[in-house]
């Protein structure tokens, strides 16, 4: 009989957000192995002040188990947690990209240098993310593990006709990194519909309507009509400019679209060769990608070949094994998988 390993997953406690890591680990939960016991652990303030920060940090010392993993933004509280019992995951460095001065330096400590330092792994969702973590902390290569992001959804292939027409073109996502200007002046002259599910800001409704491009947004919507939008375009564009990971590209490889995204950050580590690579800082690179997809029938159909194999990387069974593995060794527990298949799991 296998003996039980307890971890306790330590996570944000939620507000206004959208809290899409806290939706990945619940479907990751879900999908453990039976010798994984979970102890979800739920801070008792959100992360809005350093009071919080205090609060949440003296609170994390009592929620330890054998292992404790701290998901989402609360990574402080590997400060009063034992390093070597804990692991961190680290989505991506964006907020280090964004913040300047004192602000800066309080964030990396809080977020970054001090709580890598307080850990005994980290794990992190692209071999991009890695590299990001090692430049900005200087954490040893050794120590960060790359474990992809599952796909959530569970929907089968929906092969549909291309619209060459006037093709619908959708959009994820409305933050400063998803490129939409630069994307919507690549379509300027080409007859199609485009549906951004996000906020966009003023300036780029006012693209839109300049180039006279047939827009339409969509926020605040569940989860299934955000799928539901997948089945229902021709294309999805995904051209940004700092991706930790990149989900949309799988979730369309899943459903069956071509996918257009960029050929930088973790997009190509993701996409492989199932999506249209291009530069999203061209506006040109993206318009040709665009067009080539549009004039290129086989060229279509091998996009969307390439991503029903590329989806299957991202299995939840797949990559719940290797939390369940990383669980196991932090705990001083044997392997239960053969030796090949854990050399390096993210990259099988």
């Amino acid at each position: 009989m296998k003996s039980t390993t307890e971890v306790s997953i330590l996570q944000r406690k939620s507000g206004a957000q959208n809290f899409s890591v806290e939706r990945i680990f619940a479907t990751i939960i879900r999908n453990l192995p039976r010798d994984i016991k979970i102890n979800q652990q739920i801070c008792p303030r959100e992360s809005n002040s350093m009071a919080a920060r205090w609060t949440n940090t003296k609170w994390a010392r009592n929620a330890q188990s054998a292992v404790n993993h701290i998901t989402g933004d609360v990574h402080y509280l590997a400060f009063a947690l034992d390093k070597k019992r804990t692991v961190l995951t680290i989505l991506d460095c964006v907020l280090l990209e964004r913040l300047t001065g004192v602000k800066r330096v309080v964030g990396k400590f809080l977020y970054f240098s001090g709580p890598v330092a307080r850990c005994q792994f980290v794990t992190t969702i692209s071999e991009a993310s890695k590299r990001e973590i090692i430049r900005h902390t200087g954490c040893p290569e050794e120590k960060i593990r790359v474990i992809y992001v599952p796909l959530v959804i569970n929907h089968a292939p929906d092969p549909k006709p291309f619209n060459i027409n006037c093709p619908l073109i959708l959009m994820i996502g409305s933050a400063w990194n998803k490129n939409l200007e630069n994307q919507l002046k690549a379509l300027d002259g080409i007859i199609c519909k485009v549906k951004l599910i996000g906020k966009p800001n003023q300036e780029v409704i006012n693209l839109a309507r300049s180039l006279k491009i047939d827009f339409e947004v969509h926020s605040g919507i569940s989860d299934e009509e955000v799928v539901q939008n997948y089945h229902d375009c021709d294309l999805v564009m995904f051209a940004s400019i700092y991706e930790g990971f990149g989900m949309p590209i799988v979730e369309a490889n899943l459903i069956g679209r071509p996918v257009i995204t960029s050929n930088i950050s973790s997009m190509p580590e993701v996409a492989a060769d199932a999506a249209c690579l291009v530069d999203p800082h061209s506006v040109e690179s993206i318009r040709l990608g665009v067009l080539r997809i549009l004039s290129e029938e086989d060229y279509r159909s091998s996009l969307v070949e390439a991503g029903y194999q590329n989806a299957k990387r991202f299995g939840v069974d797949r990559i719940a094994e290797q939390y369940a593995e990383l669980y196991r060794e932090v705990a001083g527990k044997p392997s239960l998988k053969p030796a090949e298949e854990t050399a390096s799991p993210s990259l099988a």
